[in-house]
């Protein structure tokens, strides 16, 4: 979807995000849409990939470029996907979602190599965000047939409800901290999405959400945009924490943070 969105529908969707803290737009992105996004994201991981920072783009061996699992700011180094993140038809519905206007905040990429890609802990993106009032949303668009067997996500429906939950080192490169009380009563609650290219999932900063491994011979690629309400802002000392906790954790896998 590249053009503007019916009001009707947005604000069924709205309702639906407000209730559950996530929702599935079903081919929110294809056709040519989708086709460009997959040229360029090709072309990026050919192009631009071999001269970022460790800290830009992660793999599961960083001795083979065919195990690239994330890549972060992506936004930053490529205009394509600096006007992506910019495009009316997400923005227009972050905005309905959070109620205000919105911060465009990252382009991201997420993988699970065939075979390889690990299990994403329960986590919060409100916990790496810092946010005060903690606000925000994400777009994950799939790039692949997406289901259990390559590591579909699983949102507790209803948490973003409750705030922000403990969180811990979790030792998974990408995702560094892991809900630490996650328990039956959050696996009860879950709710997962079986995708396909295009289709487009939406959820709050603070919904808990997970992936398992992927055990299939497929890749499991998407990619994330994400965007700030323009009320929230970055609480320095929650930030300064979370910085030296992730640079403990680099460290401690030989990966340079400056």
């Amino acid at each position: 979807m590249s053009t503007a969105v019916d009001q009707q529908q947005l604000s069924d969707w709205t309702d639906a995000f407000a209730r559950d803290g996530h929702i599935c737009l079903p081919q929110f992105l294809a056709g040519d849409a989708m086709e460009e996004l997959q040229d360029n994201l090709a072309r990026y991981i050919r192009d631009v990939v071999p001269g970022l920072p460790a800290t830009h783009a992660f793999y599961e061996n960083r001795e083979d470029p065919t195990t690239l699992k994330q890549m972060q700011y992506m936004q930053d180094e490529d205009s394509f996907f600096a006007e992506l993140i910019r495009r009316d038809c997400f923005v227009d519905v972050a905005k309905s979602f959070l109620g205000e206007g919105v911060v465009t905040q990252g382009a991201e990429y997420f993988n699970k190599p065939a075979g390889l890609g690990k299990a994403t802990p329960p986590h919060q993106d409100g916990y790496y965000f810092c946010l005060v009032p903690n606000k925000a949303v994400t777009f994950w668009i799939a790039l692949d047939n997406i289901d259990e067997e390559n590591g579909c996500l699983r949102y507790v429906t209803g948490s973003h409800n409750g705030g922000v939950r403990p969180h811990g080192a979790s030792q998974i490169l990408g995702f560094s901290q892991g809900v630490q009380d996650w328990g039956p009563a959050d696996a009860a609650r879950e709710t997962k999405y079986i995708l396909q290219p295009g289709d487009v999932l939406v959820h709050h900063s603070l919904t808990i959400h997970r992936a398992d491994a992927n055990t299939s011979n497929r890749s499991r690629r998407a990619m994330g945009l994400v965007y700030f309400a323009e009320s929230a802002q970055v609480d320095p000392t929650l930030q300064q924490n979370y910085k030296d906790s992730l640079t403990n954790q680099h460290a401690g896998m030989g990966i340079a943070t400056t």
